[in-house]
């Protein structure tokens, strides 16, 4: 059975006095939502009262400002993140597109440029799908609260040897991933926030091993923060997040994306969500490879601009498509609201933006963005740019609805 929304008298007349401040096309029009893939209805900017010369001036500035780095996309990984210790690639990579970006208006397609079909690796924003498929699990009834310690849902779980906590990584086994002293203290809403400061070895990556400090002497040395004080970006934590959801569904995540997310909201069938070559685990008779969250050391999310902006529109509905509520308004909240050590971060990988409070982007390497903004009715896909390039898109856009909101 599905957790219901409660009722929130304070947050409704929040909403109220939201949408008395919001542009008269959004008092008066209902948002399209598009048909399954490739249904999508296009517009031209003067259909929906936008400036056309503005929508093509930020054309020009996101294809001007493509990223330089390599587009083979497992050599680029090897010149950056490569160097780090244990760096290696062991998910894939592809070879990317040029410049990529969809602007989505009130639903509708009104400009699309590079090769918005191609399905590339979207890093970081898989975090988001992750964060989304923990979602899922908290509206089904198999997380209770995001407060809850993340040990007492983990069954052991046999894994290779090198993988665990400190002092239990030798043998290939089964393993408890929360049961040191400092992890046993560690929530969901720790992992998603990423304030947790799990230590272990996940996949054959130490979580020192991402983004390393320079001095090597204090990589398997310094002191542990205490769960929920300490925010810090770590790729070894997200995967640790993506197998623990895996052990609540008991299923492969990405089908359970699929089953309640990707296919409702009329994704393509080009794309996958990928683990490692190392990340199969044994559940019920059956082996699961639980996906990467991250994509850090390669795979995760996989997917097209196309189906980035489908997930974009759903996040901008807060869970709802066309009617259908497929994540609950419950979890949007809790995504969507400023943590407490980092406020400019949601739920992974929902990155607030202070300068348009109400606004967030999904943001991955690359750089891979997904522009949502509620009030304004907007998604804004842009692959494969600088993020200086990125800021002016945005703000190209604003000013052809004569400023937003």
């Amino acid at each position: 059975m599905l957790r219901q929304t409660a009722s929130r008298p304070a947050v409704l007349a929040l909403c109220a006095a939201a949408l008395l401040l919001t542009t008269p096309h959004l008092l008066t029009a209902q948002s399209y939502f598009p048909g399954r893939h490739p249904d999508w209805e296009r517009r031209t900017p003067e259909q929906l009262g936008l400036d056309a010369a503005a929508i093509q001036r930020a054309v020009n500035i996101a294809i001007a400002g493509e990223s330089q780095s390599p587009r083979d996309l497992a050599f680029n990984h090897l010149s950056s993140f490569g160097r780090e210790p244990l760096g290696d690639a062991v998910g894939p990579f592809t070879v990317r597109a040029p410049q990529t970006g969809l602007i989505v208006y009130r639903g509708y397609i009104v400009a699309e440029w590079g090769e918005p079909g191609k399905a590339d690796n979207t890093f970081s924003v898989s975090k988001s799908f992750l964060s989304t498929s923990v979602g899922l699990a908290y509206d089904h009834g198999l997380i209770g609260d995001v407060h809850d310690l993340v040990g007492d849902y983990m069954p052991p779980i046999v894994l290779n040897d090198g993988d665990g906590e400190p002092g239990d990584e030798n043998g290939r086994r089964a393993k408890l991933l929360f049961d040191s002293e400092h992890n046993r203290k560690i929530t969901w809403n720790h992992l998603l926030r990423q304030t947790s400061d799990w230590e272990g070895t996940l996949w054959g990556k130490p979580e020192w091993a991402d983004r390393p400090d320079r001095d090597a002497s204090t990589w398997g040395t310094r002191p542990r923060n205490e769960p929920g004080t300490v925010y810090e970006y770590n790729d070894t934590r997200v995967n640790l997040l993506a197998l623990a959801a895996t052990a609540v569904w008991r299923r492969p995540l990405p089908e359970v994306l699929r089953e309640y997310v990707m296919d409702p909201i009329g994704a393509s069938t080009t794309w996958g969500w990928h683990g490692y070559e190392n990340s199969w685990v044994h559940f019920d008779g059956r082996m699961i490879q639980s996906p990467s969250g991250g994509a850090h050391w390669g795979g995760g999310m996989i997917l097209s601009a196309y189906d980035q902006a489908r997930f974009g529109l759903f996040t901008l509905h807060r869970g709802n498509w066309d009617g259908e509520q497929l994540v609950s308004e419950d979890w949007f909240e809790m995504a969507t609201a400023a943590g407490e050590v980092n406020d400019s971060y949601g739920f992974m990988n929902f990155s607030l933006n202070d300068a348009r409070p109400g606004t967030w982007t999904h943001v991955g390497a690359g750089s891979n963005l997904i522009y949502v903004d509620p009030a304004n009715d907007l998604v804004i896909v842009c692959r494969w740019i600088r993020g200086g390039a990125f800021n002016e898109v945005v703000n190209t856009v604003l000013g052809a609805m004569g400023g937003g909101n």
